[in-house]
Order: structure tokens, then sequence, then C-alpha cells
């Protein structure tokens, strides 16, 4: 069953001439105008729709998509072997995470029983299921890990109750106590558009961006799940379609929720927003340069400046300067988005759409 606009079943090239500071990390540096970054499209073998991408380094990235579709290329993206993953053959898979070469998991997005985890330690020639959801209501929108053994996953809630699974042996799934979480607001959820409504960084901290609430929020942890502090968005929410689709952080204290309504598909929306306190406090940022809702959006490290590029159904845009300002990049549809380095960055989307995105050389801090 498609629902294209409801949160749990989502659905030209320009240069910018300067760069302005938006971090204080960089506020006593000048820099270099950079260019916009090479679009180079690939060949993924399927013509499924993928909507998750995960890269390890500059050579090893999987991604993966609908009707069970996970595929890899160990070669930068020059060549691309694409697989079925054993089971039902309609399982929609949400996200990916990468671990190495032969190591990835996966997560389905469904409800009840379509809703489920496997891990490959062969490269993609079987898959272990991990974790196969019993809660009947339950839909989970995203997982992230902060190494091979130890991750979360997110589901919408259910009876106001807000759902995290963990694994701390790479292997096994629990649900967090119910106290743990803050309750939900309204019909409070995610958006599984991308796989990035739920990012893990460091060691110990975590951000799920929710929607389809009272609200759009923030969750926040600096202890692996253990507690968990909500902060309220000033971006568009307050109805079944709208919220945070997408999380970015450039370091443990900067980062970005992104999203929109679905609804407002022609349309300019406040769907960014901005942090410099972890996730405390948000304030509205820029919006990226094509219309409708940003699907996911990656930061791109070892940039001179805070450089994220967000990705959706209408397009593809970038900033340098910490989301305050944008530039397009392409018009056609894309989901996710992941980088290695400026050199070595994946968008993917409908129709099996791989486009490998890479800055050839970058501009140096002028002190």
């Amino acid at each position: 069953m498609t629902r294209p606009f409801h949160p749990r079943f989502l659905w030209p090239l320009a240069a910018m001439s300067t760069v302005v500071m938006a971090c204080a990390a960089q506020d006593d540096l000048e820099t270099e105008p950079l260019g916009p970054p090479q679009l180079t499209p690939q060949r993924s073998g399927t013509a499924a729709r993928l909507q998750a991408v995960s890269v390890v380094n500059e050579q090893v990235v999987w991604a993966s998509g609908v009707s069970a579709t996970v595929t890899r290329s160990l070669d930068g993206g020059a060549t691309w072997r694409t697989s079925i993953v054993p089971g039902p053959s309609d399982l929609e898979f949400r996200d990916i995470h990468a671990v190495s070469a032969d190591t990835a998991f996966i997560l389905s997005s469904g409800t009840g029983d379509a809703s489920r985890i496997y891990r490959t330690t062969d490269g993609g020639r079987s898959w272990t299921l991990q974790f196969s959801n019993e809660e009947p209501e339950a839909f989970f929108d995203c997982f992230d890990f902060w190494d091979s053994s130890n991750g979360l996953a997110y589901s919408d809630a259910v009876n106001g109750e807000l759902i995290v699974v963990r694994t701390t042996d790479g292997e096994r799934w629990r649900r967090l106590p119910r106290l743990t979480l803050p309750p939900a607001r309204g019909s409070e959820g995610g958006f599984a558009s991308s796989g990035t409504c739920l990012l893990a960084q460091g060691d110990q901290r975590a951000w799920i961006g929710t929607g389809a609430g009272d609200t759009a929020r923030v969750l926040s942890t600096l202890d692996r799940g253990a507690t968990w502090y909500a902060a309220e968005l000033p971006i568009i929410s307050g109805t079944p379609n709208s919220g945070v689709f997408s999380l970015a952080f450039f370091d443990e204290n900067h980062g970005l929720a992104l999203g929109g309504s679905l609804a407002d598909t022609a349309a300019f929306t406040n769907n960014v927003a901005v942090t410099r306190d972890a996730g405390q406090t948000w304030a509205l940022a820029g919006h990226p340069a094509f219309v409708g809702a940003v699907y996911g959006a990656s930061v791109v490290p070892g940039m001179p400046t805070n450089t994220v590029v967000a990705v959706g159904p209408k397009g593809m845009s970038f900033s340098v300067d910490g989301a305050q300002t944008w530039a397009p990049l392409a018009t056609l549809s894309h989901w996710a988005v992941a980088f290695a380095s400026p050199r070595a960055g994946w968008s993917v989307g409908p129709e099996g759409r791989i486009t490998k995105i890479s800055w050839p050389a970058t501009s140096a801090p002028v002190r």
C-alpha cells in the first residue's frame, strides 16, 4: 500500500560567490570562495527507488531501497553490485549503515513485522535477521550506530509512547525503558525518507528528529540513550505531514534539522533550523534552493567551511556557510546523500538513481 503523503510512507549548477562564517569555530578565519561540486551519474544496476546511502571511505559505499534492494560499490562507484535480500520481496530498506566492505546493517520500514533489521558480514551474499518488530502499530523510521556493536533504532509513537530499541552487541535489540523517553506529542513519529532522522555521533551522543505531532522536536541524548532531552523547533510543523526529516551535525555542538511539509510540494517553507549548543536550542536558517521538503542531508567532512548538501524530490542544493544561504545543484529527485570526503559523496533516488558528488579541489582557510 502506497501512501506518498503520509509520514510513514514518504515519498542548475550555480556557484556561490562568497562564504559567510556560520560557526564559532570558524569565526576568526577568512576563506576563499567555493564553487559547486561536480555531479557524475552512475549505473546502480537496479530500477528500484533507492532511499538510503552509507559510505565507509572513498571507495566503499552501500545503498538500499524498495523491493528488498541493496547495492554496493568497492571502487568509488565505478561499478555496483546489486542484490535482493532473501525474504519478503516487498520490504522497503529505508536505512542502511555500512561498517566495512563486508559488514552492513539494513532497516526496513513498515507497520508491524515489516519493520526489520538485518546484518551481513560477507558483503551481502547472505543476511541475518536480527530484529523483527512485534508491536503491531509500530513503524520504524531510521537507525544509526556509534560503532559496529552499539546503535539505536527509532519508531513512530504508539499509544502516546515513543519507541527506541538499542543494541550493545551488534546482534540483539531491546526496547529502551518507556520512562527513559519523553511522552509523545499527539501522533508524533518520524519520516522514513532517507534514514537520517536519527543521528549518532562520537561515543555517546545521538539526536532524533520528530514530526507529525503538535510541534517538531529534536530529542538529544549524551549517554547512549539512558536519558533524553527534548527541544522544540521553529520549523514548519503541526500537521501529520510536516516536521523533521533529516539531521546533520558539523561537530558535537553545531548541527542542522531539515524537513518541511509533504503538502507544500511547490513552495518554499521554513524547513531548516540550526543549533549551536548540541540541540538544546534551535533557530531558523535559510531554506535550500529547491521547493518542497528536504528528505535527506549530509555534512561534507574536510571542507574549509561548514558545508552541507540537502536533497529532496525537487532537487539538490548546497550551503558552504552552515545553512544560512544555499545554491542549487540539480533539479532531479534525490532522497538521500552521504559523504566520505569532499571528493567522494553519493546521492540516491528514484529509478535506481545514484549520483557521485565531488569537489575536485577545495580552498584552504586563509588566516
